[in-house]
């Protein structure tokens, strides 16, 4: 089972985004379970959102605490406590212009950087950065294709389709990996 732990915050689409997602594992035949905890129901304060995904159907019902994969859509909630609760071999996935500081002491982690707001500013998507988050994570993943992603976008994304499409394509090809386990955590 592969357990993905999206921190971001309201209005960057980590909720959309964990369900996006757990459509493209779908149609690869897995069997997704996606779930949100939010704080105060407003713009701009964090939310979690998290996806397991299996083989067969999931009968688990908690949250996750120590994910395999982590998706930091905002670099200013990264903390130690977060980083330490992905199991060694995962990967750490962060939307920032250059990796921060935080983030290099990481040890048995695979890093990947994309700076997912400076694609959806591109695109004209403003907040909206879920998409180009996703782009990103099909590349560091490697077992999604990027088709089954443009697939999802379409299917949940209710308007502008094409240019949630085109962040994904562009952060796909933009992604730097830093590789620093022997796993991929899953």
């Amino acid at each position: 089972m592969l357990e993905i732990k999206f921190y971001g915050r309201g209005g960057q689409g980590a909720v959309l985004a964990s369900q996006i997602l757990a459509r493209a594992f779908f149609k690869l035949g897995m069997y997704p379970q996606c779930f949100s905890i939010f704080g105060g129901e407003r713009r701009g304060a964090p939310v979690e959102s998290f996806l397991r995904v299996d083989e067969k159907r999931i009968r688990l019902r908690c949250g996750i605490k120590n994910p395999h994969h982590l998706i930091l859509m905002s670099p200013d909630l990264i903390t130690p406590e977060v980083l330490s609760a992905v199991r060694k071999g995962g990967m750490i996935l962060v939307n920032a212009e250059t990796l921060p500081e935080t983030v290099k002491g990481v040890g048995e982690c695979d890093i990947a950087l994309i700076d997912a707001q400076g694609i959806a500013d591109r695109v004209g998507l403003g907040r909206a950065l879920n998409t180009a988050v996703l782009g990103s994570y099909c590349r560091v993943h490697g077992g999604i294709p990027l088709h089954f992603l443009e697939e999802a976008i379409k299917e949940i994304i209710p308007s502008r389709i094409d240019e949630n499409i085109e962040a994904a394509r562009i952060a796909y090809q933009e992604v730097s990996i830093y590789r620093r386990s022997k796993g991929n955590g899953a």
